[in-house]
């Protein structure tokens, strides 16, 4: 089985990581950068579209 992730990146400090989609909250929750904990929407964090469909594929 093929472990699914999405590639986050913060719209304020630039910082890029990657999370598995279990592990987020709801692409309209509030969600916080680890690095500078700027507070946006979950959406706001993904760096495509493409990531942002594989989030909600698991929500």
């Amino acid at each position: 089985m093929v472990e699914a992730f999405v590639r986050l990146l913060c719209p304020e400090c630039s910082k890029d990581w990657e999370e598995a989609p279990t592990d987020l909250p709801g692409h309209r929750e509030n969600f916080s950068c680890p690095e500078c904990h700027a507070t946006r929407r979950l959406a706001e964090f993904m760096r495509t579209e493409r990531d942002l469909d594989a989030l909600k594929q698991f929500e």
